[in-house]
């Protein structure tokens, strides 16, 4: 049985995805930490890891792409999970003052909590907000999760889809030490740093219009080592193993300091 390894507490929107993606039964591995998840894979406890990468309301999750700068696995495929957060506790409405959750999921309840002039405490987790709710014991303490937490934990939904946006979906790449093979229909992954001068980042992206490739995102992150420098986070659709991928991958080789091809893998449908 394929094991999976994923930041949180059992009912996390991340072993959902996981379970989604793999659609076959699998044995997930709770972790604490993003780091933790990718190390149990790169010491083989894991066949798989599956990190969150960005949310279609709240953005990227910088920690992860970090990480991705530092791993040495693969992207092998991705997967987008729809988020519905509910409200969480065995209090009623009028009664909740405080709430619990990840910083992620308190920022896209924001206008439910706003509204409700609600206290927020973060937590590590989205599953393990309802654990400590649920320790807690108090009526005016509520957390933010799913109602597949809520069930695991033997918790009342107060409310459902709760966001600012029901429209809210998590993007997750599965990483391994494997490559995917081509399908036809590809999405590829790159890392790569620049010289800190008029017109570099311009002479790397002209190759994705020279070549007629769909450049899908583009993300800065501070490299952490020169002060105000970047690394550049890039997908774009095609295989590394496609011969124009390839030949263009070697011209972006040239204009850039450093360059990671993080994976290619299949692109996932959005629903």
């Amino acid at each position: 049985m394929i094991h999976v390894s994923f930041q949180g507490e059992r009912g996390a929107y991340s072993e959902a995805a996981a379970r989604s993606f793999f659609n076959e039964p699998i044995k997930t591995v709770p972790l604490a930490t993003f780091a933790e998840v990718l190390e149990s894979t790169v010491s083989e406890k894991t066949q798989y890891a599956i990190l969150p990468v960005e949310n279609s309301l709240e953005g990227s999750v910088g920690e992860s792409y970090d990480l991705l700068y530092l791993t040495a696995l693969n992207a092998t495929g991705e997967t987008y999970h729809r988020i519905k957060h509910c409200l969480i506790g065995t209090g009623k409405i009028d009664e909740i003052d405080t709430v619990y959750s990840h910083p992620q999921a308190l920022g896209q309840c924001r206008k439910f909590i706003e509204g409700h002039n609600m206290k927020t405490i973060p937590a590590y987790d989205t599953a393990g907000s309802v654990e400590i709710v649920k320790n807690i014991n108090k009526r005016n303490c509520a957390c933010i999760a799913s109602k597949d937490a809520a069930q695991r934990y033997e918790m009342p939904v107060i409310l459902d889809n709760i966001a600012n946006n029901l429209n809210n979906y998590t993007r997750f790449l599965v990483l391994s030490k494997e490559n995917s093979s081509e399908t036809g229909n590809d999405k590829t992954s790159i890392i790569f740093s620049i010289k800190h001068e008029p017109g570099s980042l311009f002479r790397v992206i002209e190759n994705f219009h020279t070549n007629h490739i769909n450049l899908t995102k583009i993300e800065s992150r501070p490299t952490r080592e020169n002060t105000w420098e970047y690394n550049f986070y890039v997908d774009f659709e095609g295989h590394q193993k496609d011969s124009k991928v390839s030949e263009m991958l070697n011209r972006i080789r040239h204009d850039t300091l450093f360059m990671k091809i993080l994976g290619s893998y299949p692109c996932a449908k959005l629903g």
